[in-house]
């Protein structure tokens, strides 16, 4: 059996297999009923690895074992694979969520809180920074900085980022316009972000600047992420963004935007 080194590829990554295991799942899928000897030869794999693998596929529910001698194995159907396997994933998904829930009614995070706040006195103010990579994580750390504002968000960006950033901010959004928090969205836009713009609350402002080409958040006059890239240009896997926790450069900042907004 022939099969190509990017497919068994695809398999582990969709189905969280190892090397051996895709080997031999797929050869046992090309013959529907074989031995582990025959799956061994066919999946070029080790004969004394054989049966720990086809256990451990019997276990993950991707294959039958048969009654009888000598001991056979039947495929699974892969659409009744695929279910299975999201389920598990659903499962194990739950029960890690309810773990980290239950993580908080407990003395650990009491203690690691503890840990943060001691260790924040000794840092520098200049040290509160760092480069983040990739725009999922940039977003994660944006969705951090905006949950814990207090006054105010201003946020500059481009037309596409608009409606990245109301996809991934706007509940957090809706929620702190209602506390009273002032949210200022600034950006260039066509149709399409503009009547996403005028379904937001009128709490939160969105003004067309088509003149500042930038990317950046403010929040509280203390915080700032900024994107060094052009978001045109550059594949979101390689979007950097420098976050910096400086009231005074923060300040001067949100000062001139503004500025900018009052004009616009």
């Amino acid at each position: 059996m022939i099969v190509k080194e990017d497919f068994l590829n695809n398999l582990r990554s969709f189905f969280g297999l190892n090397l051996y295991e895709v080997r031999i799942w797929t050869a046992l899928l090309s013959r529907g009923v074989s031995t582990a000897g025959e799956l061994s030869d066919i999946g070029t794999v080790p004969r004394s690895r054989a049966y720990d693998v086809l256990e451990s596929l019997e276990k993950k529910g991707f294959i039958v074992m048969k009654l009888g001698k000598p001991i056979k194995y039947v495929a699974v159907e892969p659409g009744e694979v695929v279910e299975r396997v999201k389920k598990n994933i659903h499962n194990k998904a739950k029960e890690k969520v309810k773990k980290l829930e239950d993580l908080k009614k407990t003395e650990v995070l009491k203690e690691l809180d503890l840990l943060h706040k001691q260790g924040i006195e000794f840092i520098e103010p200049s040290d509160l920074s760092g480069a983040i990579r990739g725009r999922h994580n940039l977003y994660q750390h944006l969705e951090m900085m905006v949950k814990n504002a207090k006054k105010n968000v201003s946020i500059m960006t481009t037309n596409k980022g608009v409606l990245r950033k109301l996809e991934a901010l706007r509940p957090e959004l809706e929620r702190l316009s209602k506390k009273g928090v002032k949210i200022k969205i600034a950006a260039p836009m066509d149709k399409e972000t503009h009547k996403l713009a005028r379904s937001l609350p009128k709490s939160i402002s969105v003004k067309k600047m088509d003149d500042i080409n930038a990317r950046f958040c403010i929040v509280d006059d203390k915080e700032l992420m900024f994107m060094v890239m052009n978001d045109d240009e550059v594949h979101p896997t390689y979007d950097i963004g420098v976050w910096v926790n400086t009231p005074y450069f923060a300040s001067a900042l949100n000062g001139l935007f503004n500025i900018a907004w009052a004009k616009s």
